[in-house]
């Protein structure tokens, strides 16, 4: 694998400053900022490019960070999870040294709720597995405790007739949009260059030499693809599919006049649907999981209903809440539920960050890094095996 390795210059690039390397980043959500912002920081001439279509997934999503909480069906996805999780201190601390203090990362808690006696039942099985997690390194999981109704709606005022909840004290959530707003301009701080247009991979002579930009040669040692549901038209021309579609997600936004929900927890139980807050009077309710939705970013009235009948039944009090906005996301979803991390095969130069799904916020920022890591050649903690972009997940045309 041809990397950049920050002790030496790339191969052919011998005795030349290594400031003179550089890497192009194509996609500019979550995944695409923090790995721009890694590379420039370590050193590297880095280009970030975003063609800024409508559906972004980042600026769409909920950024609940509680994968120990998860009942995701697969299994590789938790030793990732948890190594990404623990990043997020670090990483916001980071931020905070270049004067990036606004991402609204904050531990606020969660709330599993059980409505049933059917989920009531469920609650000591739970927390068996929540321990076991945290036995094996899940952060995020200490003082995990059972709660009665009252206490649960003295948390979260407004919340309906619960049976019981489990309290996950350490649960934390991220203001999706705002963190890669801060990625970005921290890319910007160590010399990263931010363009907008349409994006193709420079194919010359069975190499990618750099990319295209609205038929503007960039000329690139290394290209990472994180382009979320834009991916494999990316790909199309090198005859590569990783099989990422674009999935909606339809969220809703209130505004509670005159109440402070800065603290209340995330909401969350049965299902996939949610409910979270920020500062100072901001509720986030959804999301809708529209598979087959291609690139189709409308509001849909079965989508806010679906969303608005979930939130009302648990928190009723939300009914008295101004609707502000319903953001629209495509989220990249892969054909196995895992993301793609690591060389494209046939061009050791370009590397997939992407097909995050419902997970984008909680994995995006540790994927990006990893993504700077292998362009770099710097240590890479995590397995990627199940992350590899041949693992059979994807399909290739390329002759053999």
């Amino acid at each position: 694998m041809a990397t950049m390795d920050p002790a030496r210059p790339p191969d052919g690039m011998e005795g030349q400053d290594m400031q003179r390397a550089v890497a192009v980043v194509v996609g500019g959500g979550v995944v695409g900022a923090s790995a721009a912002w890694h590379l420039a920081r370590d050193g590297v001439e880095t280009i970030l490019i975003d063609r800024q279509d409508r559906g972004h997934a980042t600026a769409a999503g909920a950024g609940i960070l509680s994968p120990g909480t998860s009942l995701r069906p697969v299994p590789d996805y938790y030793p990732f999870a948890a190594a990404a999780v623990r990043y997020y201190p670090e990483l916001i601390q980071s931020l905070v040294e270049v004067g990036e203090t606004g991402t609204r990362y904050e531990v606020v808690g969660k709330l599993i709720l059980a409505f049933t006696d059917e989920e009531a039942d469920a609650i000591p099985d739970q927390l068996t597995l929540f321990e076991r997690r945290r036995a094996s390194g899940m952060p995020g999981l200490a003082d995990v405790s059972v709660i009665e109704r009252l206490q649960a709606q003295s948390l979260f005022p407004g919340l309906g007739d619960v049976r019981a909840a489990v309290h996950v004290p350490e649960a934390a959530r991220v203001d999706g949009d705002h963190l890669r707003k801060a990625l970005v301009a921290a890319a910007k701080h160590h010399g990263a260059t931010v363009r907008s247009g349409d994006v193709a991979l420079n194919l010359e002579a069975d190499a990618i030499r750099g990319v295209l930009v609205d038929g503007e040669p960039i000329a690139a040692d290394a290209v990472i693809v994180a382009a979320g549901a834009w991916t494999d038209q990316l790909l199309a021309p090198l005859g590569f599919s990783t099989g990422v579609e674009p999935q909606r997600g339809q969220i809703m936004h209130l505004t509670m006049p005159g109440v402070d929900t800065s603290r209340w927890p995330i909401l969350g139980g049965s299902g996939d649907q949610y409910i979270l807050t920020f500062g100072p009077n901001r509720v986030v309710m959804g999301a809708t999981r529209e598979t087959g939705s291609g690139f189709d970013v409308r509001m849909t009235a079965g989508g806010v209903r679906a969303v608005l009948d979930h939130a009302l039944r648990v928190a009723p009090g939300l009914a008295t809440g101004t609707v502000q906005e319903v953001r629209i996301g495509l989220r990249p979803v892969s054909p196995d539920g895992l993301p793609f991390l690591g060389p494209l095969p046939g061009y050791d130069n370009v590397f997939l960050a992407t097909g995050h799904g419902p997970t984008g916020l909680q994995l995006g920022p540790y994927s990006g890094k990893v993504a700077a890591r292998l362009v770099t050649g710097g240590p890479v903690e995590s397995d990627l095996a199940p992350f590899a972009v041949d693992r059979g997940a994807a399909t290739s045309t390329i002759p053999a």
